[in-house]
């Protein structure tokens, strides 16, 4: 990359301690050129606040602040949840929210003749892999800067420095910095005392936690609620139609107050070390839950078991940054052909961080009462189960005929 050529550069901008510090120092680095700011928002909040007038202050000509909120529920949550994927329990809330955010970046580089675009992902992390991934996907020739690769800075302490010397206001201090992402359908924390994988971590510390409370501040009585799916998706809650945006915002203030959807985990990053982090997903827990316990009812066992097989698979493409592949297109394409008969309403019982199931019916239940009883029943023979066997255990006679044979 020839630095000369850069005159105008788009940022994907948060408004957190790397992006802020991202905007002097690309002017300072490259020509003094023209930074223009995207944030995607994705239901992170009061993080939106005052974005605006912080970039330009910070130096940046304009500030695009885009809401994705919508487009990331329906083309990027509800597909996974649909999928079942988690990867290694964590249930994606970072890495669906990438490529929304890099997509929409990429579109408005395009828009103003951007000669390069810039990221504050550090190289450690993954998500430098998903922006970049999904920016070669819809610019496969555009220049890329990652300042963490370039610059002389070493650690978060570092960036505050720098950042108080350049005058860039800081919403942190030096003593509550917690690296956090958060969305509206998660929030993450990593850092500080967690790094020490034998921390507990400070569930009921004062200011910790964002989205809810600890199990053990829950009520003492338990919440109800049912959700209804229509084809995989869910479509309203406690009987009351919403868009499945509004269902999962609805999810984390029912799900938060109970302690639903704490997960503590050391997980393996893509760029190969594992790292420990503190996740909070009420609502997405509920979701995972409600849709899996629909499932047991509309799946037979072979599209169920093939399915879980391969919600591993999507699970690693969404955490690895290849959601725009042709692999995760055919696995989504398969995903919605089991969903055909995913309707159905499903009860569950919220206490202090359960979720406990309390019913499920669907007008394409597989399953009968009539033929799964204890009691008499008139439809299942119970003598065929011999011939069954005899078939189904057929290799493992021959087997053991032959090795008794070659005793002998």
């Amino acid at each position: 990359m020839n630095k000369e050529n850069i005159k105008k550069v788009v940022l994907a901008y948060s408004g957190g301690l790397d992006t802020s510090i991202i905007i002097p120092w690309l002017k300072e680095n490259y020509n003094n050129c023209e930074v223009i700011a995207v944030s995607g928002n994705v239901g992170q909040a009061d993080e939106l606040e005052g974005l605006e007038e912080k970039a330009i202050k910070t130096g940046a000509s304009k500030i695009y602040i885009e809401d994705l909120t919508d487009e990331f529920v329906d083309d990027y949550v509800i597909p996974t949840v649909k999928a079942g994927a988690l990867y290694e329990d964590y249930m994606l809330g970072t890495s669906f929210a990438r490529p929304v955010i890099a997509k929409r970046i990429a579109e408005i580089a395009e828009k103003e003749g951007a000669d390069a675009i810039c990221h504050g992902c550090t190289g450690k992390g993954n998500d430098q892999v998903r922006f970049e991934l999904t920016i070669k996907a819809f610019l496969p020739n555009m220049p890329i800067i990652a300042p963490w690769r370039e610059w002389d800075i070493k650690s978060r302490e570092e960036e505050i420095d720098y950042a108080e010397a350049h005058n860039v206001p800081l919403k942190i201090n030096r003593e509550t910095n917690y690296s956090k992402d958060k969305n509206l359908w998660h929030l993450s924390h990593e850092g500080l005392d967690l790094e020490d994988a034998g921390n507990e971590p400070l569930y009921d510390k004062e200011g910790f936690l964002e989205m809810g409370v600890s199990p053990f501040k829950a009520p003492d009585t338990p919440t109800y609620i049912t959700l209804d799916f229509e084809q995989g998706t869910p479509v309203a809650l406690d009987g009351e139609k919403m868009s499945a945006k509004d269902i999962i915002l609805k999810l984390n203030k029912l799900g938060g107050e109970n302690g639903i959807g704490l997960l503590d985990i050391v997980e393996n990053r893509l760029v190969g070390m594992k790292c420990r982090g503190v996740y909070e997903t009420p609502g997405g827990a509920i979701l995972y839950a409600a849709h899996n316990y629909l499932e047991t009812l509309t799946l037979d066992k072979m599209t169920m078991h093939k399915k879980q097989e391969l919600s591993i698979t999507f699970g690693e493409l969404v955490y690895n940054g290849q959601w725009f592949t042709p692999l995760r297109e055919a696995l989504s394409a398969f995903v919605d052909k089991t969903q055909e008969t995913v309707t159905g309403k499903v009860k569950l019982k919220l206490y202090k961080g359960n979720i406990i199931k309390a019913g499920a019916w669907s007008d394409y239940s597989l399953y009968s009462e009539e033929i799964a009883t204890f009691g008499e029943d008139n439809v299942y023979n119970q003598a065929d189960s011999a011939g069954f066997i005899n078939l189904y255990g057929l290799p493992i006679k021959v087997q053991a005929q032959v090795k008794a044979n070659n005793k002998k």
